[in-house]
């Protein structure tokens, strides 16, 4: 499944306020931490998402060992009310299906309440893709004069130049860069490991800021990128200080750290790369997930074509 997720919008916390309150559900939690090894990013949206059916549960007065299909039926009914998206409610059931999944392993569950629990029926959105033109606007926006400016342009052109998660970026340290082979090492989703060159350029910037820039901000951890106190950055300081320098560029529409992911797979396809080279560069574990952009590709294509053709009446 390609990214979609809250792409546009603010990280929420870095870690969930509440853990579901069950034991079954504390020890599912704990199967995707150790055994499946997830990323703190997913295994808080599962444990979200739980506690959410568990919070449903709670005001009825009804207990997990006790959920039917047709509890789950009512789940969907109450969930759909509040007009939460097919895309968030397929989220909300896989979490609940790989729950009720290792309930029945566990032996807890003589049956599985999950097992015929089909995902909604959604059409997949295309992603926000900035022009080159746009993304070279974003490049040049911050003053590369003082210590933030060029942190700040360094973050932007690793986000471009290796289409990096947000995660990836804040948790890269500067050990993680081969100054000698323009390579560097990043751990995406579940640690896995992929390595990923760095064009001239971008590695220009982070070379330069590894040596000269870096040690400015007296750091205290060893986190790349760092803030004024020395510390790592986190997603949320990464996400608004790309909508100051989106914004300073002049462009009006929702641009996220992401869209610099989706920007880098779109501009590489365009410029004839193989799709199966772009699916390993992103470290998408399946190739649907990479198909996407070759819509984006055909979706403009088909723009310029209405634009500019004299029959196209557009």
């Amino acid at each position: 499944m390609a990214e979609q997720h809250l792409n546009n919008t603010p990280p929420a916390t870095e870690k969930c306020d509440e853990l579901p309150v069950h034991p079954v559900a504390d020890a599912y939690l704990q199967h995707l931490l150790v055994e499946k090894g997830l990323s703190e990013n997913t295994l808080t949206a599962y444990a979200n998402d739980i506690s959410d059916f568990l919070s449903f549960l709670a005001t009825r007065s009804f207990p997990l060992e006790d959920v039917t299909d047709q509890t789950l039926f009512l789940y969907i009914v109450d969930v759909r009310r509040m007009g939460l998206s097919g895309r968030s409610l397929a989220r909300r059931l896989s979490a609940l299906r790989g729950l009720f999944s290792f309930a029945c392993r566990e032996k807890v569950f003589s049956a599985n309440p999950a097992e015929f629990l089909e995902n909604p029926k959604f059409t997949r959105s295309l992603p926000e893709v900035l022009t080159k033109e746009e993304m070279t606007a974003v490049l040049n926006s911050p003053d590369i004069s003082d210590r933030l400016g060029f942190r700040d342009r360094t973050m932007l052109e690793l986000l471009y130049a290796c289409g990096l998660r947000a995660s990836e970026l804040v948790g890269l340290h500067a050990l993680n860069f081969d100054r000698g082979t323009n390579v560097l090492r990043v751990f995406g989703k579940g640690a896995k490991e992929r390595l990923v060159p760095v064009h001239a350029e971008a590695a220009r910037f982070l070379s330069d800021y590894i040596a000269h820039w870096r040690p400015l901000f007296s750091p205290k951890e060893p986190a790349l990128f760092l803030n004024r106190s020395g510390k790592g950055l986190s997603r949320v300081a990464l996400w608004k200080t790309v909508q100051r320098h989106v914004h300073n560029a002049g462009i009006l529409r929702p641009i996220s750290p992401h869209t610099f992911r989706h920007s880098f797979a779109t501009h590489l396809l365009e410029g004839g790369a193989d799709l199966r080279a772009v699916q390993l560069l992103l470290g998408h574990a399946d190739i649907s997930a990479t198909e996407i952009y070759t819509h984006v590709q055909a979706e403009r294509l088909a723009q310029t074509h209405r634009k500019y053709h004299p029959r196209s009446g557009g």
